[in-house]
């Protein structure tokens, strides 16, 4: 069985992935927060500061880039190629208002005419893999029936599947009927995401879809670092556990960050995940989002530490 851990802008770049790799090693593949090719053929600097191989040493990083043009897209694989990269995954999920407006990420989904023109183009000239994330469609779950013919046309390393559509963010269930049609119809190996949040949730996944052997893990990972571990050997994670991971993260966005206002910025984006695996953390979510200071968070954090457990349907 093969676990990854989804993209999430602002919150899996280089800090927090080299953290959960050193504390977990089990991850077969993570996948950086998307690209946006630039104009001028140049990374962002955050761009680049995440992608550098010397910050993602000993484990698998896989870039996600999101553009809904073939040159653009070229451009930037070959640039990722002379980086070492040697697959891209492309981006046709973020279901961002913002995002789908422009017609890329999950609203590329609705030109399907454009998409697969599009991809006809990366895979003639790619010297790269190339995987896909997608969601079934943008507007309706059955648009993905025409979709996968589209994907079916190409040799993708993976199809990655969040079987909801742009509309449904991520609201109401995952519709496993389509996935199930893609799962028994795709030329292309199937990798199943989405609500897998605890054990429990896996378990009935798997055993619903038993030749499915790659799944890829977001919000659930966020909430619960320890989240593989429980699911392949049953080694749920403790406070202490989860409290060094969380001092790691820490450490590690002080020592890149200039000023309390930026550290606590992600500090408090990662606790809208952590804190629910938490009992009675309401007050202790007032409390982080209060902060303006990295010692009144501490002692917001400390505190959640001492005086609440962990819940057990979710770690």
């Amino acid at each position: 069985m093969k676990f990854y851990f989804a993209p999430m802008e602002g919150l899996t770049g280089h800090i927090y992935r080299n953290v959960h790799h050193a504390f977990f090693k089990n991850v077969d593949k993570y996948f950086s927060p998307f690209i946006v090719p630039q104009q001028n053929e140049s990374f962002k600097t955050r761009d680049i500061q995440d992608l550098l191989p010397e910050h993602n040493q000993g484990l698998v990083l896989i870039p996600q880039v999101l553009t809904n043009n073939a040159k653009d897209f070229l451009h930037t694989s070959k640039k990722l190629e002379r980086l070492g990269y040697q697959e891209i995954n492309i981006n046709l999920g973020c279901p961002s208002r913002t995002v789908v407006s422009k017609h890329k990420g999950s609203g590329f989904l609705a030109k399907r005419e454009e998409l697969d023109q599009f991809l006809d183009e990366i895979f003639a000239h790619a010297e790269t893999k190339i995987s896909l994330k997608t969601r079934l469609g943008k507007d309706e779950p059955e648009e993905f029936y025409a979709l996968l013919d589209i994907f079916n046309k190409y040799p993708l390393e993976e199809l990655i599947i969040h079987p909801r559509i742009q509309k449904d963010f991520y609201k109401n269930t995952p519709n496993l009927d389509i996935f199930k049609h893609a799962l028994e119809n795709s030329k292309n190996p199937v990798c199943y995401n989405g609500d897998i949040f605890t054990t429990k949730a896996y378990q009935e996944i798997s055993a619903k879809f038993p030749t499915v052997d790659t799944f890829m893990l977001g919000r659930g990972l966020l909430s619960n670092p320890g989240l593989i571990s429980g699911i392949t050997d049953t080694r749920k994670i403790d406070k202490t556990l989860l409290k060094d991971f969380h001092d790691q993260v820490y450490e590690g966005y002080k020592g890149v960050l200039f000023g309390d206002t930026n550290v606590l910025y992600k500090m408090k984006e990662l606790w809208f995940y952590m804190i629910q695996v938490f009992s009675d953390n309401a007050p202790y979510v007032k409390k982080i989002r209060k902060s303006q200071r990295l010692s009144d968070y501490d002692e917001a954090v400390t505190s959640l530490f001492r005086e609440q457990e962990l819940l057990e349907d979710r770690v």
